[in-house]
């Protein structure tokens, strides 16, 4: 794997996006080009500032379903080396042996505390194929590690462990929330496979990945109904997070906002993720505004 261009355009953006869970430690970390959840790169993309002006670390580290440490700073640059993207002191790479190497050294928002965090990803499929989420190429997505063998170590915190990881790519030529106003995503983790599903609003059709053994499919259908339940927020989110046969039971949220929502389940031999994301609400000024206490902002590249 090669790091792809960099987006130029203003108001287009990639991030990669990396999860693991390694013993009672689940780790998610994003670098992001154009930081499509900052206040302050919104109203530049819609200036037509590049996106490389506006760059972004996040990194949330979870024990127990318990918050552990909250990273979102934003640079004003990267650079790429290779195939490593450096965006301030952290690093994402992709090796020679096709395996992801991320070192973030970072502090909290909004507080300040140190945060360091290592993370290697060791393929153990191929990728799935890459994939427009919208009729028009709003957005596209790329599982390109769909499972993988974790090690991580959190310096700061004193852990190091061993586990399951994933990894994809997004990008798209247009702001968040033109064309796509949001979605549902659920990777599960059984003891021999992976499941993903990415449930769209229509006329998008909904993805399903399957990952077994090594083998992975990709098929566009229209998946069943899944109950929700609204979120403090008011967002809906599913009320379970059970992909086919993959039912880890009851789900703790692990972050929750008027426009985004994490939740996490651990049980039965299976480790699901989801996420919820409405950008049409991330567009009113008091939710924006609301985001700034989330981030912070580092002036020098």
């Amino acid at each position: 794997m090669t790091l792809p261009p960099l987006p130029e355009r203003g108001g287009a953006y990639r991030w990669f996006y990396a999860d693991a869970h390694a013993g009672e430690y689940t780790v998610v970390c994003i670098f992001m080009i154009g930081a499509v959840f900052s206040p302050r790169a919104t109203v530049a993309a819609a200036r037509g500032v590049p996106p490389l002006a506006h760059c972004a670390v996040n990194c949330a580290i979870y024990r127990g379903g318990r918050r552990l440490a909250w990273v979102f700073t934003e640079h004003a640059g990267a650079r790429v080396d290779g195939d490593v993207l450096r965006i301030g002191r952290s690093t994402f790479a992709y090796a020679a042996d096709g395996s992801v190497r991320i070192a973030i050294t970072e502090r909290t928002a909004p507080f300040g505390a140190p945060v360091r965090v290592d993370l290697t990803l060791v393929p153990e499929a191929p990728p799935a194929p890459a994939v427009a989420l919208h009729p028009i190429g709003a957005h596209a997505w790329h599982a390109l590690i769909p499972r993988a063998r974790a090690a991580l170590a959190l310096p700061t915190h004193g852990v190091t462990a061993e586990g399951v990881g994933y990894h994809d790519v997004n990008h798209g030529a247009h702001p968040l929330g033109a064309a796509l106003p949001g979605w549902r995503w659920t990777r599960a983790h059984a003891r021999s496979r992976t499941e993903i599903h990415y449930r769209l609003p229509t006329p998008a059709a909904d993805i399903v990945v399957h990952e077994r053994d090594g083998d992975v499919r990709l098929e566009r259908c229209t998946l069943a109904d899944e109950p929700l339940r609204r979120s403090r927020w008011g967002l809906e989110v599913p009320e379970r997070l059970a992909v086919a046969e993959c039912d880890p039971g009851p789900l703790r949220m692990l972050e929750s906002s008027p426009f985004y929502a994490r939740l996490e389940a651990d049980g039965a031999g299976v480790h699901a993720l989801g996420e919820v994301a409405d950008f049409r609400r991330f567009a009113r000024p008091w939710i924006r505004w609301m985001a700034h206490f989330r981030l912070r902002v580092e002036r020098v590249a």
